[in-house]
């Protein structure tokens, strides 16, 4: 049996209730201007990256509001739920040939629906900004256990402690097996997402982290003192490195 004759079964990759009408939540999945507010991080390619995945690479359906993305066999899907709507994002893969491994197209779409999430939640309509890390780290420990993260509450609940090189205080608001997500009330009510990926033999020895810091409001002097802070912390545990990579 060929590939393409394969029956395919569906998993769904990251699921989450957004506090807005599914006609909203479907603009933010199609116009180029809203995803730039929540997915992703700020780049001088992401207005690039975006057309390329959500224009020319993507088919939608109006009518069952999803988008599925040529090549991949992943859709993000919006279901109306009254006044709430339910995101979720599925791959349809042969059947028997999912695996529950670390994938980081997966990672990035519960990071990205977490953050359309939070900004739908938190921030409707506003503008964000965001400060973006990635590399591997120096010695043999993760950005979850550098920042403590390990020792978080549950989603939902309010943690106040040193993270990174501030003192912080907010909430979980989601975790996952490679990743966490937590509000800063300091950076204007943001989001700071943590992901690790672990190693991998020669390609990534000791493993590799990613940080997201979604910031709202914040005077350019506010933004680039917060800047500033977390790259001298970044730069002192972590080495600098392409996100793509690996």
């Amino acid at each position: 049996m060929t590939e393409a004759a394969k029956p395919m079964e569906d998993h769904v990759l990251v699921e989450v209730t957004v506090p807005a009408p599914a006609d909203a939540v479907w603009a933010a999945l199609r116009d180029p201007k809203q995803i730039a507010n929540w997915f992703g991080w700020d780049t001088d390619g992401l207005k690039d990256e975006i057309d390329f995945i959500f224009v020319t690479h993507a088919e939608a359906d109006e009518e069952r509001r999803t988008v599925t993305f040529v090549g991949v066999n992943d859709r993000y899907e919006v279901e109306a739920r009254g006044e709430t709507s339910l995101v979720r994002v599925v791959r349809s893969a042969p059947v028997g040939e999912w695996t529950d491994v670390f994938d980081g197209m997966i990672e990035g779409w519960i990071s990205f629906t977490q953050q359309l999430a939070f900004a739908f939640a938190r921030h409707p309509g506003q503008t964000r900004r965001t400060i973006f890390f990635s590399g591997p780290p120096r010695a043999d420990q993760l950005g979850r256990s550098l920042l403590g993260l390990d020792a978080a509450p549950a989603p939902g609940e309010p943690y106040a402690m040193p993270l990174g090189p501030d003192d912080a205080s907010g909430q979980v608001w989601f975790t996952a097996r490679h990743q966490i997500g937590v509000t800063a009330e300091a950076w204007g009510d943001g989001l700071l997402v943590v992901l690790d990926s672990p190693p991998k033999a020669e390609k990534r020895p000791r493993g590799s982290t990613m940080l997201t810091l979604t910031t709202y409001g914040l005077s350019d002097a506010a933004f680039a003192d917060l800047q500033g802070r977390w790259k001298t912390w970044w730069e002192a545990r972590f080495e600098n490195a392409d996100p793509h990579e690996g």
